[in-house]
């Protein structure tokens, strides 16, 4: 009589398009802690990860969210919010004694100059060594906001309606898309002086009621 086949199952993150296993064992195999770098339409988180046996250790994490704290008032998903988060990952790191790490970019696909790459440029220059290749990393003029300067510019002066509509979250944030790069540069300098810590939530005071009067 004829066997069949023992069916094997994938793991579950496989089957789901969650998790590449052989390249995660590639990037294990280096020995390396991993910047991890992952991106949503609004947000850019980094993490500086180390592999242990009994699960992976998160040593350092940056997200874009944090960026207002250091006085970034613009959108938290493009270019230069994307370096900025790689460059307060790096300069975590460099305090956390973290020097070297492997790029972990998961199942995105690798485009030149795209935001993975945007914040790969920013831990780099917040001190973390990351083996690269610099034709893949973007142009200043792209990870500072020239681009976005730019195209502000030329609507504001040709379809200032328009204008108001695309850019409505910055005008309401009370910025000049226009003059991103000069927030961009205020802000990098605010991150190099160290990472600012999260404020505490107070919880609120309890209202005791007086004692009924007899």
């Amino acid at each position: 009589m004829k066997r069949s086949r023992t069916r094997v199952i994938p793991h579950r993150r496989k089957r789901e398009g969650k998790t590449d296993y052989r390249q995660r064992l590639s990037l294990l195999k280096s020995g390396k802690h991993r910047l991890v770098v992952r991106r949503s339409n609004n947000n850019i988180i980094c993490q500086i990860i180390n592999y242990e046996t009994n699960g992976d250790k998160v040593i350092v994490t940056s997200d874009s969210k944090e960026l207002p704290r250091y006085g970034w008032k613009a959108h938290c998903g493009n270019l230069p919010s994307a370096y900025l988060t790689g460059f307060l990952c790096g300069v975590k790191a460099k305090e956390n004694g973290v020097k070297e790490a492997i790029l972990d970019m998961g199942l995105y696909s690798s485009t030149q100059g795209n935001r993975l790459f945007s914040a790969l440029k920013g831990a780099i220059d917040g001190g973390l060594n990351v083996p690269h290749s610099d034709e893949i990393l973007p142009k200043p003029e792209r990870f500072s906001g020239t681009h976005i300067a730019n195209f502000a510019q030329l609507l504001k002066k040709n379809e200032p309606e328009k204008y108001k509509k695309v850019f409505s979250a910055y005008i309401k944030n009370k910025i000049e898309p226009e003059n991103i790069q000069k927030l961009f540069e205020e802000t990098k300098k605010k991150i190099s002086a160290g990472p600012v810590k999260a404020k505490a939530k107070t919880a609120p005071k309890k209202q005791v009621k007086a004692p009924a009067k007899k």
